[in-house]
């Protein structure tokens, strides 16, 4: 639903002078009561990265704690939590992945970026513990789930990712959005309700069926080409249709 100008002031007036923050285990009435904070505060200002971070963190946080434990079970797992290797903006060096080999993962991420004038995500708040490490990482790699899994940056493929993540991860948020897309499809030219509605639970089927991504260390992977990365992680697209 849009709002109007006075409705988005009402709103305003509501939310806190400063941006609030989660404790490192917040109670269920905690994380309510700042995810819906936040919430309004994304009815004001969709694309604020502070308080869409602080939204995704009060909804996700239990799902990722008990990533991090599953984290701490297995060598990759331990390796991220114990170095804690960053996707943020600051942390990345575009021009040099993109004198990787063209086909590459760290090429063709560099390209992404560049030919849509995107930057990768700035993570303003560094992360104090595993749980919220696992959350930053999430946010951090959604652009290269994008990559491996084919899925483009208009709305079908924005959507399409959602479902395939939410049948990867199990995350509320991507549940959350595909719950409030039910207009999405008039949105998208060639694809009736039903369609769209198939194309969604294609791409969740095939997330379930494909390698979890959350613990994949893609930083080792800038040399390898993206094709290869795509074999080994994620169910193919044939499969689904």
């Amino acid at each position: 639903m849009m709002l109007t100008e006075t409705q988005k002031d009402d709103l305003a007036r509501d939310l806190p002078s400063f941006l609030p923050t989660l404790p490192e285990n917040p109670s269920l009435s905690t994380r309510l009561r700042v995810g819906l904070q936040a919430l309004k505060a994304l009815q004001v200002n969709p694309t604020d990265p502070a308080w869409g971070a602080l939204f995704y963190d009060s909804v996700e946080i239990g799902l990722c704690a008990s990533l991090a434990r599953n984290f701490s079970r297995h060598e990759e797992g331990r390796r991220l939590l114990a170095e804690r290797p960053s996707l943020k903006a600051s942390a990345m060096d575009l021009d040099a992945l993109e004198k990787l080999p063209v086909g590459s993962l760290g090429h063709t991420f560099a390209r992404y970026f560049r030919d849509q004038g995107l930057t990768p995500i700035d993570t303003l708040t560094p992360p104090k513990n595993d749980a919220q490490y696992v959350a930053t990482r999430l946010r951090e790699t959604h652009d290269l789930h994008h990559m491996v899994t084919g899925y483009s940056t208009d709305v079908l493929g924005e959507m399409e990712l959602q479902a395939f993540t939410l049948g990867n991860l199990h995350l509320r948020t991507s549940l959350l959005i595909l719950l409030q897309s039910g207009k999405a499809s008039q949105r998208v030219p060639g694809f009736d309700a039903a369609q769209y509605a198939r194309r969604l639970w294609t791409a969740f089927r095939r997330g379930g069926q494909s390698r979890q991504l959350a613990s994949f260390r893609w930083e080792d992977h800038w040399a390898t080409p993206l094709a290869m990365l795509r074999e080994q992680l994620v169910a193919p697209a044939r499969q689904w249709n």
